[in-house]
Parts: C-alpha cells; structure tokens; sequence
C-alpha cells in the first residue's frame, strides 16, 4: 500500500474518534452547550478530514486515469443506475435482516443522525456529502483497492463491505451496510472511477436526508408499525 494512503487511513480515524478527546477539552476551556459542541465539532473535523484528504490524494490526481476508465457519459449513466442498484441492494439485505434473522426494524445511527440534523441543519453536510466522500476514499478506493490487487472481487468486496458495515457502529445492520459496499465496489471496478461509487454514496444519503427530514417521530412510529404488520402478514401467508 502507498504510503500516503496510510496517511489518508489515519486522518479518517482521527476525523472519526477526535471528538473523544476534542470535545471535552473545548467544553472545559469554553463552557459552552456541550451538545453544541458536539455538532459543530463534527462539522469542521469532517470538513477538515476531506480537505486533507484529498490534498494527499494529489499523486492520484496527477495520474493518468485507466486506460478502460469509463466515459463521462458512462459515469452518469452508472452513477444513475447504480443507486437504484444500491437501493436494490439494501432493500434484500433488509428482507433478510428482518424477516430471516429476526433483527429490529430501523437504524439508530439513521435515527441520531436525522434529530440532529432536525435540530443544526447545517450538519446534514456530513452525512449527505463528506462522510461519502471519505468513506468510499478510504473503504473502496484504498482497502476494496489494495485487496483487490492481492487477491480477487470477490474476497475484496466481501472483506472492504464488511468493515465498512462494521465502522457504523450497528453490527446488528452489517448486513445492510455490507450490501451497498458490495454494489459500491462493483461500480468501481465497472468504471475504474472511484467518482461513481462517490455520487451513488452521497446520492443515496441525501435521498435519506430529505426523505426524512420531515418526518415527526410520529410518523417513523407510524411507519414502523406498518412494516411490523407487513412482516407478521408475511409470515402468516408463509
């Protein structure tokens, strides 16, 4: 692996868990909300993390792309289909999750990230647009990537799309996260562009975003309810 892409690996770390240390010493020294805090904290480490990320990412950028590298044209056609692909994805890896295994319906990492955006709208830039961009930097480009030339598709994908199920800090969702990492991965190697799987990503989460952002918790309570019933008359019809 590039030495750089080490450096890109551990500033995604510090941009995830500096908030551990980074937070409490500011409220110490200011006094401010703590939840406050909190939010813009994120903000500006994740805004901080992608800019330097892809100043480390300038050798790339200096290359030449790859000699199969998909059109332009080809990189909105698949970045368009791909999201349905995704959603697909997502939507088989839920069936499994709930109606298989068994697992709870809803995520509340979604959950926690759209109170706060409710609450700080400005913080929705994370989830809609940064934490794509690193995540699919860090997941697909540098270890699906590194994987890749080491072994095959299959081993890679499943590997890279396991730990970025795991990194969300839902283990009982991996399954869900692991989907959309497998159809992330498949792009890229389908148009040797890492900008696909970067516009599915985001477009995905912003879809999310807006979809729910005006939901009350009465309505997402509603909604659970509705699923809880369509799985009971699933399995009765089974």
């Amino acid at each position: 692996m590039a030495k750089h892409y080490w450096w890109i690996i551990a500033t995604y770390i510090l941009t995830l868990f500096s908030g551990i240390i980074g937070i409490p010493a500011i409220y110490l020294l200011f006094q401010f909300d703590v939840q406050t805090i909190a939010i813009y904290y994120q903000i500006i480490s994740f805004i901080i993390g992608a800019i330097v990320v892809l100043i480390l990412l300038k050798p790339d950028m200096k290359m030449d792309p790859h000699p199969e590298a998909a059109s332009w044209n080809t990189v909105i056609l698949w970045s368009i289909l791909g999201v349905f692909m995704a959603y697909f994805a997502q939507m088989i890896a839920v069936y499994i999750e709930t109606m298989i295994i068994g697992v709870e319906i809803g995520s509340e990492n979604t959950g926690m990230i759209m109170n706060i955006s409710r609450s700080f709208p400005l913080f929705m830039i994370v989830p809609a647009l940064v934490a794509p961009f690193l995540e699919e930097i860090v997941f697909r480009k540098i270890i699906f990537g590194t994987l890749y030339k080491k072994s095959n598709f299959i081993i890679a994908a499943l590997a890279s799309s396991f730990i970025f199920g795991i990194i969300h800090g839902e283990p009982e969702h991996v399954l869900i996260y692991s989907s959309m990492g497998l159809v992330f991965a498949y792009l890229y190697v389908k148009t040797k562009r890492i900008i696909v799987p970067i516009i599915v990503h985001m477009s995905m989460n912003t879809i999310t975003i807006i979809a729910q952002y005006n939901l009350t918790p009465e309505d997402i309570e509603r909604m659970q309810q509705q699923l809880e019933q369509l799985k009971t008359i699933i399995f009765i019809g089974g």
